[in-house]
């Protein structure tokens, strides 16, 4: 089961956009950061044709061990800490701003796709992925954590407003809010909280025994049959609207008067306050007790070729250890991630800046109805004139640890990675890569 899913997201590349969202050429991307920066568009519109960010991060396994011999699956459980990976993917559609007087108005399209592995311990994915290659003889797990395998994918549509409330030679000051409404694709769960039990590896032979551990099994749309092909996130990012959500943000700016733009721009912004109801024919979501006794077993290897939660929720019951504790829900809400963030783009001399920026997540992942975010930080010194900008966004999150990349923008046109650097240099443990295009006009 979990084997299929890593192959698909070890081959891929959640600060999407690193250096291009506190860009002084202001577009859609700066917005969906803080929609208080649509003030500070520099024509009278701005139009988003495309933009595209994918970023791959763990806390296991170096990108350069990817392409060794050995599977994936192998290197990421190998060891006893617990395995963090996320893979986002983020596609900016079609979106306009324009300015009246000190008002500025915005319309933004988006889709997302995700999948998770958040605390899951090592043996435990050993045992269903590896046949148990790492574990050698018996090994006791005992975890207080919430282990989870989520996917999901969905869209959104923003409508956004911000004013401009104090505008003089020295200071401006503006506030805006995005209003969004979501359009849930797909979802799947596995949750596994306060996990006890023991490993058996006999000659090949992988047995579960003495296990206690909350389950919860959730899964909609197109990621309920089969969660492991890609196709299945990227034909479902936009399902029927059913949710909402809201940003909230301020900007300040101290103007210069030795010709650039300003002497410091920043802004503070509480992003994602809302969720989406999954709705469809193939809704399910259910909490189970697991319990295997001290005389009892389950054999793992009847995982290994599983690809859809469908299947893992009938292995279990047909084996008889799990007991429902809740009743199945075919609608269930699931809530987005709200993130606080706060940044400051500071002049150091003509034309070079340095911006300083944090996200901090505001919920916890480990919530069976909650998609992930992370929280980190990043220092970006940059370039910039009014038609070229290049930066290198140096960041460091609590999944993977340290990143550095490159990016450029020429015009409205913009590129780059915000992890290039440390993955050539280094054996980092991200990947990512942007790219997009917007233009303005009178």
């Amino acid at each position: 089961m979990l084997s299929a899913i890593l192959a698909y997201g070890g081959v891929m590349a959640q600060n999407h956009f690193a250096g291009v969202n506190t860009t002084q050429r202001v577009s859609s991307i700066n917005a969906a950061v803080n929609p208080a920066e649509l003030t500070n568009i520099g024509s009278k519109y701005e139009v988003q044709l495309f933009a595209t960010s994918v970023k791959f991060a763990n806390n296991k396994v170096g990108i350069n061990d990817i392409n060794s011999d050995i599977d994936f699956e192998e290197l990421i459980f190998r060891g006893d800490e617990d395995v963090n990976m996320r893979f986002d993917a983020v596609l900016v559609g079609p979106g306009v701003a324009f300015r009246m007087d000190e008002w500025t108005f915005g319309l933004s399209t988006r889709a997302y796709a995700k999948f998770d592995l958040v605390d899951v311990d090592a043996n435990i994915g050993d045992a269903i992925s590896n046949n148990g290659l790492n574990i050698i003889g018996s090994t006791i797990i005992e975890s207080g954590n919430n282990q989870r395998i989520s996917g999901t994918s969905w869209g959104e549509v923003g409508i956004s407003g911000a004013r401009v409330f104090l505008d003089n030679e020295k200071h401006k000051f503006s506030g805006g809010v995005t209003f969004k409404v979501l359009f849930p694709g797909s979802y799947t769960n596995l949750g596994a909280d306060s996990f006890t039990g023991t490993i058996n590896n006999t000659l090949g032979d992988v047995t579960l025994t003495d296990t206690q551990a909350n389950l919860n099994i959730a899964y909609s749309g197109n990621l309920g049959e089969n969660f492991t092909d890609t196709s299945d996130y990227t034909s479902s990012l936009f399902g029927k609207p059913n949710g909402f959500a809201a940003d909230f943000g301020i900007n300040y700016q101290l103007k210069s008067t030795a010709g650039d733009k300003y002497r410091v721009n920043a802004g503070l912004s509480v992003r994602n306050l809302g969720g989406m109801t999954f709705s469809d024919n193939n809704n399910s979501s259910t909490d189970y007790q697991l319990t295997i006794q001290g005389g009892e077993s389950l054999n793992m290897n009847v995982f290994s070729d599983v690809n859809s939660l469908q299947e893992v929720e009938q292995i279990l019951l047909d084996s008889g250890f799990l007991d429902k504790t809740e009743k199945t829900s075919t609608d269930f809400k699931v809530k987005l991630p709200t993130v606080l963030s706060a940044y400051a783009d500071v002049r150091v001399v003509s034309r070079f800046y340095v911006t300083l920026f944090t996200q901090q997540k505001l919920r916890e992942d480990s919530g069976n109805d909650q998609i992930t975010s992370q929280n980190f930080f990043s220092l970006t010194p940059r370039y910039t004139t009014n038609n070229f900008e290049i930066w290198s966004p140096w960041s460091t999150n609590e999944i993977s640890g340290l990143a550095g990349g490159l990016g450029l923008r020429f015009y409205g046109f913009y590129l780059g990675s915000g992890s290039i650097i440390t993955s050539l240099a280094a054996n980092a443990k991200e990947a990512d890569v942007f790219l997009g295009y917007s233009f303005g006009f009178r």
